[in-house]
C-alpha cells in the first residue's frame, strides 16, 4: 500500500490534499505534513492544500499561510484526503476530490467508508498523523513536518492520555522530538492555553450542564443567544466535550451547539467502556469508540430526546 501511494505521487503532475469540515488539529497536522512532504521531496510537483478553516492557534505550522480557504479549483489529477471518514465530509473539497481522475483516502476513523480509488484507514492508529507518519520515509521526516506530526498526534491523544494512545504512538511521538521540535509549546499554546471568551463560554456551559442516567452521562448546549452572548464562534466551543467529560462518575459527555436554525452539531466522549461512535452512527455520524460526533437536523427537542435514549442504552451496557 505504501508503494502504490507513493507511485500515484510519483506519476501526478498537480495534487491537491484536504481533511474534513471544521478540521481539528490531526486533521490539520495531517493534511500539513504531507503537503510539506510532497514540497520538498518531490519538488516538481504542484501541490495546494484546501481547509475550510484553520484556527489561528496553528499558526506556528510552516506553510499554514498556503492553505487555500475558498476551493479554488487547481485541476488536480491526484488528490489525497486525510483524517476524513466520509466524502461528505470534505466539504467544499468534495467537488475537486470527485472530479480527480486518482484519489487517495488515508485515515484512522473505524467509521471510513472506503470512498477513494486508494484507501488507508488504519482504525488502531491514534491519529490520521500517526497512520501518515508510517507512510513517510522516517529519515526524511524534517523539523517542520515533524511539527505538524506531532501537533495532530496531541490533539487526537488528548496529550497521550487518551485510550488510543499506544506503545507505538508514544515511540512516534519520541521520534518527533528527536527532531529539535519545542514539543511544549505546542501543546500549550495549540491544546491548553484558551482565550478569555473560551474560558467564558466553557463557564457558561459548565452551568447550564445537566446530569443524566444517575450521574453516568452529562449533558450541555450551547444555543445561538448564548453564543451570541458571549461573542462565541464554534472555533470557541474547541474540548468543552472533553471538559465536562472529567465529571467524576460520568461515562458519557454530551455536548451540543446550535450550527443554524434547525442544526445541530453533537460531540460525544466516552471515558472507559460505552462505544459512542455507535450512538453517532444512528444519527449519520461516526468517529472512534471513546470520541465521535453528529449532526441533527429538524426539531431539537426531538432529535435530543431520540439521542438520549441511546445514550441511556449504552451506559445501561456498563
Amino acid at each position: 500500500m505504501k508503494q502504490m501511494i507513493w507511485n500515484k505521487v510519483s506519476e501526478a503532475e498537480i495534487i491537491g490534499i484536504s481533511g474534513h469540515i471544521r478540521p481539528d488539529g490531526d486533521c490539520i497536522g495531517s493534511c500539513m505534513a504531507m503537503y510539506q512532504y510532497i514540497k520538498k521531496y518531490y519538488p516538481d510537483k504542484k501541490v495546494y492544500v484546501y481547509l475550510e478553516s484553520v484556527p489561528d492557534v496553528f499558526v506556528y505550522i510552516n506553510g499554514i499561510d498556503e492553505v487555500i480557504t475558498d476551493y479554488e479549483d487547481k485541476n488536480a489529477d491526484l488528490f489525497i484526503s486525510l483524517d476524513c471518514s466520509d466524502i461528505e465530509r470534505l466539504g467544499g473539497a468534495k467537488d475537486l476530490f470527485i472530479k480527480t481522475k486518482n484519489t487517495i483516502n488515508i485515515d484512522h476513523h473505524v467509521s471510513n467508508m472506503s470512498f477513494a480509488d486508494i484507501n488507508h484507514f488504519v482504525p488502531e492508529s491514534s491519529s490520521a498523523c500517526e497512520v501518515l507518519y508510517e507512510l513517510l520515509d522516517e529519515n526524511k521526516v524534517d523539523y517542520d513536518i515533524a511539527i505538524s506530526l506531532y501537533t495532530g498526534i496531541i490533539h487526537d491523544t488528548g496529550v497521550l492520555k487518551y485510550s488510543n494512545t499506544s506503545k507505538r504512538t508514544l515511540q512516534i511521538a519520541g521520534e518527533l522530538i528527536d527532531k529539535n521540535i519545542d514539543f511544549t509549546s505546542i501543546i500549550d499554546e495549540s491544546f491548553y492555553e484558551k482565550t478569555y471568551t473560551q474560558n467564558l463560554i466553557l463557564g457558561r456551559c459548565l452551568l447550564e450542564s445537566r446530569l443524566i442516567c444517575g450521574g453516568k452521562g452529562v449533558v450541555s448546549i450551547a444555543t445561538a443567544d448564548i453564543m451570541k452572548e458571549y461573542g462565541a464562534t464554534k472555533a470557541d466551543l474547541d474540548g468543552i466535550v472533553n471538559a465536562i467529560l472529567l465529571t467524576k462518575g460520568v461515562e458519557i459527555a454530551v455536548f451540543i451547539y446550535e450550527l443554524e436554525e434547525n442544526v445541530y452539531k453533537v460531540s460525544l466522549r466516552a471515558a472507559k467502556y460505552a462505544d459512542v461512535n455507535a450512538i453517532a452512527g444512528l444519527f449519520g455520524g461516526g468517529g472512534h469508540v471513546k470520541a465521535a460526533g453528529c449532526t441533527i437536523n429538524g426539531n431539537f427537542e426531538e432529535g435530543i430526546e431520540k439521542l438520549l435514549v441511546e445514550v441511556e442504552k449504552a451506559l445501561k451496557l456498563g
